[in-house]
């Protein structure tokens, strides 16, 4: 998922070098909420992790 985020921000800023604001928005949006998403994850897997121990 953070693949996904990385390769929409690079989209992004390809697309705002060339002049392109509409794609550039869509593409840093969405890399913006993957990342959101791949931050719950995480935190939640760590999470999760560190309560099966006990």
């Amino acid at each position: 998922m953070l693949h996904y985020a990385v390769v929409f921000f690079i989209i992004a800023l390809i697309a705002a070098v060339f002049g392109f604001s509409g794609i550039a928005a869509g593409a840093a949006g969405i890399a913006q909420v993957l990342f959101v998403a791949f931050l719950i994850l995480a935190v939640a897997g760590l999470v999760i992790g560190l309560l099966r121990r006990t």
